[in-house]
C-alpha cells in the first residue's frame, strides 16, 4: 500500500492539516490549496505542493513529500524540483518552505552532508509520525495522519476512538461529516481488500457508498495494477540495459499505469540508455 497516496487524499479535503503538523502557519492559511504541478525541462512533477491564495502580495509556497520507503536520494530530488519550480515561478512567491513526513526516523536519507544547511534551516521541516505522542492526545487532524502508520491489529479500535472524538468535538455538522469520511478513507486504504460494508462494520459507522469511497477503492485496484506494470518495466529494463540512473528510475515510477504500458512496447525496440532517456523527455 502507498500511504503516500491517503496523505495526498487527505490533503486534498483539507489542506490546512499539514499546518497543524508545523509551528507556525502562513498568512491565510485556510486559503491554501493542495496539488501537483509539474516542472518544465527537464520535465517532471511534484506531487504535494501547497499554494497560497493568488493575490497581489506573493505568499510562501509549500512542498511536501510523504516518504514510506527508503530513498538515498530523497534530498537530492526533492531539493532540486522544488527549487527549480521555485526559480521557473519566481514572481509568483514571496519564499519557499519543505515538510518531509516520514513514519519513523529509520527511513530518513542517512547522506545528508551536501544538504545539511537546508535541512536543519528553518525552511525545512522533518515530521516522524511515530514521535508525535499517543495518538489519543493529538489534535484531531494529526491523528487522521497517525491512524495511517497504526498497527492493523488495533487500527479499528483507534478509529472508533477518533469518530467518537469527532462527535464530541466538532458542533459544526460538515465539519464532523468530512472528519467521518477521512477516517473511512484511510480505513478503505489501510484494508483494500475488504467490501465497505466490512470497513463499516470494523469501525462501527455507517457511510454512503458515495464518490470518495469509490475514488478508494478504485484508486486502490489502479495502484496494483500500476505496481505490477511498473515492476515489469522494472525487469525488462534491466534485462535489457542493465543498471539504470536512479534519476531515470524515479521519472519512471512517476508514469501513470497507461504510460507504463506504453513504455513497455516501446523499450522493446530501445538499443541504448539514451533511448530511455529521449522516451521520457518527450512526454
Amino acid at each position: 500500500m502507498r500511504r503516500d497516496t491517503i496523505f495526498y487524499q487527505l490533503f486534498k479535503r483539507s489542506p490546512t492539516l499539514l499546518f497543524e503538523l508545523l509551528e507556525s502557519s502562513p498568512d491565510r492559511a485556510s486559503e491554501y490549496r493542495f496539488d501537483s504541478v509539474a516542472v518544465k525541462e527537464p520535465k517532471f512533477e511534484i506531487d504535494g505542493v501547497f499554494l497560497p491564495l493568488t493575490t497581489d502580495k506573493p505568499g510562501i509556497i509549500y512542498f511536501c513529500e510523504v516518504q514510506f520507503q527508503a530513498d538515498q536520494l530523497l534530498y537530492e530530488r526533492m531539493f532540486a524540483e522544488s527549487l527549480l519550480y521555485f526559480y521557473q515561478n519566481r514572481e509568483q512567491f514571496l519564499d519557499w518552505r519543505s515538510v518531509l513526513i516520514y513514519p519513523t526516523r529509520s527511513l530518513e536519507q542517512s547522506r545528508i552532508l551536501p544538504y545539511e544547511d537546508l535541512i536543519h534551516s528553518h525552511r525545512t521541516t522533518r515530521i516522524y509520525l511515530d514521535e508525535l505522542g499517543d495518538i489519543k492526545s493529538l489534535p484531531l487532524g494529526v491523528a487522521l495522519m497517525v491512524l495511517t502508520i497504526v498497527d492493523d491489529q488495533i487500527a479499528p479500535q483507534v478509529a472508533r476512538d477518533l469518530l467518537a472524538r469527532s462527535a464530541q468535538e466538532s458542533s459544526i455538522p460538515e465539519v464532523g461529516r468530512g472528519i467521518i469520511e477521512m477516517i473511512a478513507t484511510v480505513m478503505t486504504y489501510k484494508f483494500i481488500n475488504l467490501t465497505r460494508q466490512e470497513v463499516e462494520a470494523m469501525i462501527g459507522v455507517t457511510f454512503q457508498e458515495t464518490r470518495v469511497y469509490k475514488d478508494a477503492k478504485e484508486e486502490g485496484r489502479q495502484e496494483g495494477r500500476q505496481e505490477g506494470q511498473l515492476k515489469l518495466v522494472k525487469l525488462l529494463l534491466t534485462k535489457k540495459m542493465g543498471t539504470i540512473a536512479q534519476t531515470q528510475i524515479k521519472r519512471v515510477e512517476k508514469l501513470s499505469l497507461e504510460r507504463l504500458e506504453r513504455l513497455a512496447i516501446a523499450l522493446l525496440s530501445f538499443e541504448t540508455k539514451k533511448d530511455l532517456k529521449n522516451w521520457l523527455d518527450e512526454l
